[in-house]
């Protein structure tokens, strides 16, 4: 008898930065190095850039960089700052509400 597996949901997040404001490059690294680290290839991270692209913002109400956004699975939820506190980070795109 084969059983199935139920795939790990994937992680999706969307990083809002500002430029190569120095808080913004570290946010950058900290979400690659954080993905990578625990999420593997479970993982979608998408970089932001809001001297690019400003009317992004508009849709997700950001108004501070840089602000981390988990997406999926739900609950949706919103981590602002480089995110340094790696523990803190985890804990938050740990939770599912499912």
């Amino acid at each position: 008898m084969v059983t199935a597996r139920r795939a790990e949901p994937r992680l999706h997040l969307r990083l809002y930065i500002a430029g190569n404001a120095p808080n913004s490059l570290l946010a950058v690294a900290n979400a690659k190095s954080l993905c990578e680290e625990h999420f593997a290839e479970r993982h979608v991270l998408e970089i932001v850039d809001l001297l690019e692209q400003p009317l992004r913002a508009l849709a997700d109400a950001i108004i501070v960089t840089p602000t981390l956004l988990k997406l999926a699975p739900l609950p949706a939820y919103r981590v602002i700052g480089n995110l340094n506190d790696r523990k803190q980070v985890l804990l938050t795109l740990s939770t599912n509400d499912e």
